[in-house]
């Protein structure tokens, strides 16, 4: 083989990624049950999960988390059984209350201490067509529900071996059953965290079990989030001179200023392409938002809103040749009013995601409109809508170090 050739095989075997068993086929060395008592045992080569009358939802857990990955395994399950696959999930550490997002309003969810909770990539039956979905366990339920796909939906068979994968990098969970793309989300909530089976609580006359084999995965590292602003001082960030803005505890605050019309605007220095960015804001009265991919000449950008009574999380194109209001929610219903509330917005080629609280407020899997970079601009309306916001821990997403 020639030098070159050599070289370039060295290099791909250098980037290939290695598979590494979550299970030996033989023993539940590295898992752990958390939440119920169904029983988990091996039996030909496959971890067997039975269910136990009057028990809630158990889960076999991976004893070690993780991050960014690929996760390939095969399920075969007894049609009358809900059961999934949790990834990047946890254990509350305390009893509740949380506050949930439920029909269009916050309300409050009692949890037990230890209760599994965390992304789920569901396992149902053919009827349901929601197999390869994913499912929030005990916190937000569904996050995509691929039951109205008419090929996603169709993709799990009963009574068979189905064949998963599941791709998690940075704030992108991908879901293939049987070698069918099914779930596709953009979701921050949680970058890390453990892996578990799931034996959902059963009501059956008889018992029922779900079977799980020839588990493996590729560990891709980690994202972590990376403050861009440090809270103190201007650096790396500029004030346009209209409005009145200033740092106080921490945190950018902006203001209409009497007798001007101009908005007031914070402007990074770096510009960005793909990013998700994170951030806190509090909205005390008028109107503002996040400006991202913003041309620093004519504040062309797109817009995540920020209104103290509604749309707040809605894509608003501003600029010359701007769509102006493009989508997203009439309400504020996501938004907890006068208090500090989380935003994030995840701008990945022409598929843009807005989050607030954890809510999704817009999802656009292929905009086409063309605004590929640029800067970050924090805003605030004029004296015509007298207007004053808070923005702090600024931060975008990115590979760990």
């Amino acid at each position: 083989m020639k030098p070159a050739a050599l070289l370039t095989l060295f290099c791909a075997l250098l980037g290939a990624q290695t598979w590494t068993p979550l299970f030996d086929g033989k023993t539940l060395d590295g898992w752990e049950v958390c939440n119920g008592y169904a029983a988990y045992k091996v039996e030909d080569g496959a971890i067997v999960g039975t269910t136990a009358e009057g028990s809630p939802n158990s889960f076999l857990c991976t004893k070690r988390e993780y991050g960014d990955f690929i996760l390939e395994l095969e399920t075969k399950t007894d049609p009358a059984l809900n059961s999934g696959i949790q990834i990047r999930s946890h254990r509350y550490p305390d009893e509740g209350p949380i506050r949930v997002f439920e029909k269009g309003k916050w309300v409050e969810r009692k949890v037990p201490k230890g209760r599994v909770y965390g992304y789920q990539v569901e396992i149902a039956n053919e009827k349901s067509g929601a197999s390869g979905g994913i499912y929030d366990e005990a916190r937000r339920a569904w996050l995509h529900n691929i039951a109205s796909d008419p090929v996603a939906s169709k993709a799990f068979r009963d009574n068979q071996w189905n064949r998963y994968r599941i791709e998690a990098r940075g704030d992108t969970i991908r879901v293939w059953v049987n070698g069918v793309p099914c779930a596709h989300l953009t979701d921050a909530a949680d970058l890390s965290g453990f892996i578990a089976l799931q034996v959902h609580a059963y009501k059956g006359e008889k018992p029922a079990q779900v079977r799980w084999r020839n588990i493996r995965i590729q560990d891709l590292g980690r994202h972590q989030w990376r403050r861009i602003w440090d809270g103190k001082a201007w650096s790396g960030w500029k004030h346009n001179g209209a409005g009145l803005a200033e740092i106080v505890d921490g945190a950018f605050r902006l203001r209409s200023k009497n007798d001007d019309p101009r908005i007031a605007m914070v402007l990074s220095e770096r510009s960005f392409r793909d990013l998700t960015l994170r951030l806190k804001f509090k909205i005390l009265k008028g109107n503002s938002g996040v400006f991202v991919r913003t041309d620093p000449a004519n504040y062309a950008a797109y817009e995540v809103e920020v209104d103290a009574e509604a749309r707040t999380g809605g894509f608003w194109e501003t600029g010359p040749n701007g769509r102006k209001w493009v989508a997203g929610p009439e309400d504020n219903a996501a938004v907890h009013a006068g208090e500090w509330n989380e935003m994030t917005a995840s701008l990945h080629g022409h598929r843009i995601v807005f989050h607030i609280n954890g809510v999704k407020t817009l999802e656009l899997p292929g905009d086409t409109a063309g605004r590929l970079e640029g800067v970050i601009g924090l805003q605030a309306h004029g004296a015509k809508r007298p207007t004053e916001v808070w923005f702090k821990e600024i931060e975008v997403l990115e590979p760990a170090r």
